[in-house]
């Protein structure tokens, strides 16, 4: 009896679910994933119900196709037939035997069912996760939200602006940061450009644009607070870039900016004309 060629099946059959889950999820977390095993092996073992289902189904219907014009099947294509699968896990070694003959005499068409399945499982998760972002299936308050939405990616709804309908996605993310400066908290404002995330699922910096600043003591109405003109009580930064760490924030604002749309200008009136005998005279102009 051999005890390692029915996990080896098992594994084989099960690795088109774990490699699917792990492409139509959208982790912020790369350096391990804390969920538990057992919803894992549950999400895993539902997708590969699903593919293999599917696959099959493909494979059922070219068969039919085939019967239907009176073809023979192509050698690519893999034998229908779940008993050996079930011959394969049994634990008595002459009906193993059997099901290994009858596997080595298709290999080349079990090969290719399962380089395909695996290929499949990766891209297809891969572009139905990428119709889920681009048509906002995902965000909150869509109805397929509960199942499409990205639990494992808290920063990427809240910096993206992924949580708003397709007419109302901000132009704009502003962040305002509260940064302890040699003992002394400031105040930087800028433009999110773009943002990194630690292996571990932390937030890791922030890069932003037309960043301004100020001391905390300069706040509204306290003895530090400056009327200067332009930028009022902030200061510019110089630079094209300013990188922030959120290790080094205290707190942190995130502002979603719609830019209004500019009204239709109203019609202007015709130019006045005046009368050939008014032309000299200084009469109000006639518009005509």
């Amino acid at each position: 009896m051999n005890i390692a060629l029915p996990a080896l099946v098992v594994f084989l059959a099960l690795l088109p679910g774990f490699i699917a889950r792990s492409r139509i999820k959208r982790a912020e977390r790369l350096s391990l994933d804390y969920s538990p095993f057992g919803q894992v092996a549950t999400e895993a073992m539902v997708w590969a119900i699903v593919l293999h289902a599917l696959w099959l189904g493909v494979a059922a219907l070219l068969s039919a196709f085939d019967t239907l014009i009176g073809a023979e099947p192509p050698p690519g294509r893999p034998p229908l037939d779940a008993g050996v699968v079930l011959h394969l896990l049994a634990a008595h070694g002459p009906t193993q035997a059997e099901a290994l003959d009858v596997v080595a005499q298709h290999a080349g068409r079990i090969a290719a069912y399962l380089a395909s399945l695996i290929v499949f499982s990766y891209g297809g998760p891969t572009l139905l996760r990428h119709a889920v972002t681009r048509w906002r299936l995902d965000r909150r308050g869509a109805r397929f939200s509960p199942w499409l939405r990205f639990s494992q990616a808290p920063w990427y709804y809240l910096l993206s602006g992924a949580d708003f309908a397709e007419d109302e996605v901000p132009d704009f993310i502003a962040v305002s940061a509260l940064v302890d400066v040699a003992g002394q908290p400031w105040l930087y404002k800028g433009i999110l450009d773009d943002y990194d995330i630690q292996p571990d699922g932390q937030l890791d910096r922030l890069v932003l644009g037309q960043v301004i600043r100020r001391p905390l003591s300069a706040d509204k109405g306290s003895a530090d607070a400056s009327d200067r003109p332009g930028w009022g009580r902030f200061y510019p930064v110089d630079g094209d870039c300013f990188v922030l760490r959120y290790a080094e924030t205290i707190t942190l604002n995130i502002e979603y900016i719609k830019l209004a749309r500019a009204e239709e200008a109203e019609p202007r009136l015709p130019p006045p004309v005046l009368k050939p005998d008014d032309a000299f005279a200084p009469t109000q102009p006639v518009w005509s």
